[in-house]
């Protein structure tokens, strides 16, 4: 009698090459995801090494973190940008993987142009190196972000030492009211849990709230798994999965499709499936969302009140929320409602979709953006551009005052020019609201000028 099983157990033991006893199994990685930051250390490293890249028909770059999003800053002045452009060039020339590049239509941010490319698909294992791969989860995919050393090691063998994690269920039910979309349910639920709430698990949503979205909101749920601290989001495939994948440049065509869908339709977790933690959230009467203070889980409705610290009992959770509302100059109990707001960002791999871009063009349609204030709507592709402008939507940002960029992660990295002066507010659709450090940046550039040198080493 076949074992019982959930999604990710059906994932994870198809995948498993070995396993030996009380260490990491050795995991199968079907597609590997790469852009510009975080890979130029993991490319240097197989130089040094002499080693070729394992799969290059498994691994796709393209080029988002650092890329300008003003039309006008092109070419690209700054030199730490410039400087990484180069280097995933060279190394996507060198090493044979293809690149989604600067002049290619199909580039744009890496969570957004996998699944709109077909690259992303139900059952496959998927890294990238970026903590925001649980989108592809969406899918019914196992994804999750990893660091530089384990980027190299599956450019090197197409595996990855990992330890198994533990699963969670996460039912949602109720019917979203008008206005409510699929990142209020995220928000609710990481408020609920707390941004360590998911640790060490792979998170499946389920319920009849999950059903109902569509797939751009439900990679929106599963991009924000990462916030409350798990390993993965999934969303088991379903019609509305084949229906968005079907026809997709890299999908499986003709015959192939067919019997992709009838191995993907086996993948859902079995009716008496187990996991290791069961949360529960009823959607039918959730509001808007929003976050006020530091981290993701400060979320209150948008009519809500920012709470009072004093109400707290945890010592630590109370002195976090303090520290929150200093940083960010806000009182108890006050209103948030009538905030004044100098920058809103409309874009990233959590909301640059489509969708999103209707749904923000729906509010700005005949109004006006208010004075002292800056709007910038980011379309998170090359591809979304193209829809939104053929929409007509370019036209309504505009004439409300509104700026229209071209693809990148924009604000979400803040690495690009995109960035917010000190004091300013800004309400952005992004996924994480953390204090900035300029530290990141400069880190995230010595490591090129490291890599810089070793490429130079190695190929004297």
């Amino acid at each position: 009698m076949p074992s019982i099983k959930t999604l990710f157990d059906k994932i994870w033991d198809g995948h498993v090459v070995t396993q030996e006893p009380d260490s990491p199994a050795v995991l199968y990685i079907d597609l590997h995801l790469v852009h510009e930051v975080t890979s130029p250390q993991a490319f240097s490293g197989l130089r040094e090494r002499r080693l070729k890249l394992r799969r290059p028909d498994k691994t796709f770059a393209t080029i988002d973190h650092i890329v300008p999003t003003d039309p006008r800053a092109f070419p690209i002045a700054d030199p730490q940008a410039a400087e990484q452009v180069k280097q995933i060039e060279a190394n996507s020339r060198d090493f044979g993987l293809a690149l989604f590049g600067l002049d290619d239509a199909r580039r744009g941010i890496v969570h957004v142009i996998g699944p709109e490319l077909g690259l992303t698909r139900p059952g496959m294992t998927i890294v990238c190196g970026d903590s925001h791969t649980a989108t592809h989860g969406a899918f019914g995919a196992l994804a999750f972000g990893v660091g530089t050393s384990e980027v190299e090691h599956v450019l090197a063998t197409q595996c990855l030492l990992q330890s198994r994690p533990k699963t969670c269920q996460v039912r949602i039910d109720g019917v979203l009211s008008r206005g409510v979309t699929g990142k209020d349910i995220i928000l609710a639920l990481i408020a609920k849990i707390g941004i360590g709430g998911g640790t060490g698990q792979v998170i499946e949503y389920t319920g009849s709230a999950i059903r109902a979205l569509a797939m751009e909101a439900r990679m929106t749920v599963c991009n924000m798994t990462i916030e409350a601290g798990a390993r993965a989001g999934m969303i088991a495939p379903d019609d509305t999965t084949f229906e968005y994948l079907a026809g997709r440049e890299f999908s499986p065509q003709g015959a192939a499709w067919d019997a992709a869908v009838a191995r993907w339709k086996t993948l859902p977790s079995d009716e008496s499936a187990i996991f290791d933690k069961t949360v529960s959230l009823d959607v039918g009467a959730l509001e808007p969302m929003i976050t006020f203070g530091t981290n993701p889980g400060m979320g209150i409705p948008i009519t809500g009140h920012v709470p009072n610290p004093q109400t707290i009992s945890d010592t630590s959770q109370r002195n976090a929320l303090t520290k929150a509302l200093g940083y960010m100059d806000l009182q108890p109990g006050q209103p948030l409602l009538g905030h004044k707001v100098d920058v809103v960002f409309i874009g990233s791999c959590t909301n640059g979709r489509l969708s999103d871009l209707e749904l923000a063009a729906s509010v700005l349609k005949n109004r006006k953006v208010a004075p002292q204030t800056r709007v910038l709507v980011v379309p998170g592709s090359q591809a979304v551009k193209r829809q939104a402008e053929q929409e007509g939507l370019h036209e309504i940002f505009r004439a409300a005052g509104a700026e229209w960029r071209e693809p990148g992660c924009s604000m979400c990295i803040a690495m690009n020019g995109d960035v917010l002066a000190p004091g300013q507010y800004s309400v952005s659709t992004s996924n994480r609201n953390f204090e900035l450090c300029g530290l990141v940046v400069r880190m995230v550039y010595e490591s090129i000028k490291n890599s810089n040198r070793a490429r130079r080493r190695a190929t004297k």
